[in-house]
């Protein structure tokens, strides 16, 4: 039998989709900017020989008709290498993954159009009464950072928790580690998870911080995300059901849900994503799926307009993907893929409607290119026939059962 590492490479978009321009973001290319600033920084190109070897430049080229800057004379990949075009109406990390594991969002999440005053007040006195708060903060779009300087100290003051949202589906809590307490930022968050029923939100997020001024405010790594779950089974849930095991790392337990999760691992940083998910390749049987999020490329980097902080991570991923694909098992398959993109040279801060790299290789494996995939999800029906599992309810199969059928 086979094994299959997922491993998703959070908000890195390889250019605006077709349909970019509903979404406000034609010419978003969150790959291809950071490659062109890193071109023409006294830094030099982006280095990246192990994410090339696997395709990434090429899988670049081919969804915008040019190589990115930094990159020429590259060898041909050494796996199935193409993009793919997100079908569902979002751009969002759980629609984003849920198509990928094979479920495709029809009808967009609910957001929080109005910049001030974003949430409704019967919402926020329902939370206020139902978590005995002294009231709230906030109650505006922002970037986390950001209003962690304006009003961190007001947090601390008053005991009010600050409540924001931004131009995604989401509800964002954040509270002082210590001071309001971890425990009770949680049991607060999975109130508004229930309060936010009728409003259809993907994601109320626990946004822990430390420190104590706002010279010194810093998120830490106890961030937890209360998702809607999947509307319909995914892959993981036919992994499970198969009588196999899906070790999730990171937040992706909490992106399904914890559907179809027989082992969530908690890790914060790439490193030590990076580490969980070469020990968990140690143990992991056949049959199992292990799926990562490195989400530091959106958060830190991404949603924060650091464009070079980008860079350095992912030249710093790259680094270490050799010794992963070192520990490759004759049979196993390693997918490397996104969930939407996240230009840091674009306006605003939030996420950019991108096509997404698809990268699969293993032993097995017959280099080819794969073209463009009409829905993250032929990457979930891929997955599903490496594993010998039943089809998924949408997407087509890359993998040919010719050469590419498990011994």
């Amino acid at each position: 039998m086979s094994r299959v590492i997922w491993l998703v490479l959070d908000s890195l978009g390889i250019g605006a989709a077709p349909d970019a321009a509903d979404w406000g973001d034609e010419g978003a290319d969150t790959f291809g900017h950071i490659a062109a600033a890193c071109a023409a920084a006294p830094r030099g190109p982006l280095r990246l020989p192990n994410l090339s070897r696997l395709g990434l430049p090429q899988s670049h080229a081919a969804a915008q008709g040019r190589m990115a800057e930094g990159f020429a004379d590259l060898p041909l990949p050494e796996g199935l290498w193409g993009h793919a075009c997100e079908r569902a109406a979002g751009k969002d990390t759980p629609s984003g993954h849920w198509e990928t594991a094979g479920v495709i969002v029809s009808q967009p999440f609910g957001h929080f159009e109005n910049a001030a005053n974003s949430f409704p007040p019967q919402l926020l006195q329902a939370l206020i009464e139902e978590a005995g708060l002294p009231g709230v903060l906030g109650n505006c779009h922002a970037s986390g950072t950001e209003i962690l300087k304006r009003l961190g100290e007001q947090h601390l003051e008053t005991g009010c928790p600050i409540v924001y949202t931004s131009a995604d589906s989401v509800f964002q809590i954040a509270a002082h580690e210590h001071r309001f307490g971890l425990e009770r930022l949680y049991a607060v968050c999975e109130i508004a998870r229930r309060l936010l029923a009728p409003f259809n939100i993907a994601r109320v997020i626990a946004r822990p911080f430390v420190g104590g001024s706002a010279d010194d405010f810093k998120r830490t790594g106890n961030r937890r995300d209360y998702s809607l779950p999947p509307p319909a089974p995914t892959l993981l849930d036919a992994v499970v059901e198969n009588g196999n095991e899906v070790i999730a790392i990171g937040k992706i337990s909490d992106i399904f849900a914890a559907r179809g999760i027989s082992r969530s691992v908690h890790a914060h940083g790439h490193d030590a994503l990076f580490d969980a998910t070469l020990l968990a390749m140690d143990d992991a049987r056949n049959g199992s799926m292990i799926a990562t999020n490195f989400v530091d490329f959106d958060s830190v980097y991404g949603h924060r307009r650091d464009v070079f902080g980008y860079a350095r991570a992912l030249e710093a991923f790259d680094v270490r993907l050799w010794r992963l694909r070192r520990r490759l098992r004759r049979n196993d398959l390693l997918v490397l893929s996104a969930d939407h993109g996240c230009d840091p040279t674009f306006p605003g801060s939030d996420h950019t409607r991108e096509c997404i790299p698809v990268l699969a290789s293993g032993p097995t494996i017959v280099p080819r290119p794969i073209g463009r995939r009409d829905s993250f999800a032929d990457i979930g029906q891929s997955m599903a026939s490496h594993l010998g599992l039943p089809a998924l309810a949408e997407g087509h199969s890359f993998l040919s059962r010719i050469s590419e059928t498990p011994a």
